[in-house]
């Protein structure tokens, strides 16, 4: 009996193996291809994004184990029965039950070793995994704005860029809207030919620094609570060479 138990155990093993690399394998890809565009051309060392990868594989372990396990058993039961040896083995007396004994053994301590690997470690992994992604968008505060989409991650101001570049951080085809006046949000607007986003020497605040830009300002009535009839189609237009714009960290954008 200690003969078939090593044969159902070495049929399944190796199914599981394979089948969890695998899993594990395409659930880092989904987190790989969304943070690659932020990642790639950030100068981070090899042994940072090493350590990304290794967490984010830790982090993913409870979903690829249950995949593995599913996958394995249907395969090396599967296999049993196309080569009649399960057929065989029940000809001989032997049970289901029987059979599967090793595999339900074996199938509890993993689920032991599951909870405790969750219960124990991957709590560790997720607080070192967004604790590097959280150092990374402190060397790169653009690392959340994505081109061509709205970001609002920042209180009362929403900004959108064309292009963002993959070696020194700079933005470009810059439009912000200034939601400050609730009477009127969308009142104020600046569009810029460039700009830079950086943090702060103590890493309180965010400063944008912009470069050829122009801001249109709409002057909105808060008495009347509406844009003021004989200024309707009138509003104030200025240039900047150069601007910079100071903020509190996703608390919104504040004039220096």
């Amino acid at each position: 009996m200690k003969r078939l138990h090593i044969f159902i155990l070495k049929s399944y093993l190796s199914p599981l193996i394979m089948t969890f690399f695998i899993s594990l394998f395409i659930l880092v890809m989904q987190f790989l291809w969304r943070y690659v565009d932020d990642l790639v051309g950030k100068g981070l060392e090899v042994n940072v994004l090493a350590e990304l990868m290794f967490y984010a594989s830790l982090q993913v372990v409870p979903m690829a184990l249950p995949l593995a396990i599913l996958l394995a058993s249907l395969m090396s039961f599967g296999n049993l029965g196309e080569n009649y040896e399960l057929t065989a083995l029940k000809s001989a007396g032997i049970s289901l039950p029987r059979i599967m004994a090793p595999l339900i053994i074996f199938t509890v301590i993993v689920c032991i070793g599951a909870f405790k690997f969750s219960n124990n470690i991957l709590p560790v992994a997720n607080l070192k995994l967004y604790s590097l992604l959280y150092s990374v968008r402190q060397a790169s505060p653009e690392f959340d704005i994505k081109e061509k989409i709205f970001y609002d991650g920042l209180t009362n101001f929403s900004i959108k860029i064309e292009k963002k570049s993959k070696t020194n951080d700079m933005l470009y085809d810059i439009m912000i809207y200034d939601h400050r006046n609730k009477l009127a949000k969308n009142s104020n607007v600046t569009i810029a030919d460039s700009g830079k986003l950086d943090f702060s020497d103590d890493k309180k605040f965010l400063k944008l620094t912009l470069w050829d830009g122009i801001t249109y300002d709409e002057n909105a009535d808060r008495q009347k609570r509406n844009i003021r009839k004989r200024d309707k189609q009138q509003f104030s237009r200025s240039f900047q060479k150069t601007s910079s714009i100071n903020s509190h960290a996703r608390n919104g954008f504040q004039p220096l």
